[in-house]
């Protein structure tokens, strides 16, 4: 088993995850209410589509993990990783520096038999050009609990994980 896939997967617990472009609401309508989301760490994808959230960006927002986590939603990784959401991460924008804060992100990856939590707190998002895609600063996430085995933290490095608010 290569513990630093399930290493990486566990930083998606950085980083509630996201890829693809769409219109500000400060520079165009936002409606659906919904988040795409995809990080790829270690050499490993995980990403999900159709999140629900709370409200449209620029308003604050959470983002519902049941609608990310299966069965209601589909989050899946490569390489043999599962992962869970274990919070419901709350947004807030900032338009006029194009910046977007995640308070924190909870998650579990498991590989084989070894399961690793970890949380990151703080998480600082820059919004791509005129659009509600995000994409991350780094950011490191603390072990929780878990083996033995897992890494006491692990860290995202920037433009490693993005977030599309649809």
């Amino acid at each position: 088993m290569n513990l630093s896939k399930l290493s990486g997967v566990t930083a998606l617990a950085a980083a509630v995850i996201i890829g693809g472009s769409t219109a500000a609401s400060a520079l165009g309508p936002t409606a659906d209410q919904r988040l795409d989301g995809t990080i790829v760490v270690a050499g490993n994808t995980c990403s999900w589509t159709n999140a629900h959230t709370s409200a449209n960006p620029p308003a604050a927002l959470t983002v519902d993990r049941t609608s990310i986590n299966p069965p209601g939603g589909n989050l899946a990784c490569s390489g043999g990783i599962t992962a869970t959401l274990n919070n419901n991460p709350a947004f807030t924008f900032d338009d006029a520096a194009g910046l977007a804060r995640t308070d924190a992100i909870d998650i579990s990856g498991k590989q084989s038999f070894i399961s690793c939590r970890f949380k990151a707190t703080n998480i600082v998002w820059n919004r791509d050009g005129a659009t509600r895609k995000y994409v991350n600063q780094a950011f490191t996430a603390t072990k929780v609990s878990g083996s033995f085995l897992c890494p006491g933290s692990v860290t995202t490095a920037a433009g490693e994980a993005s977030m599309l608010f649809r």
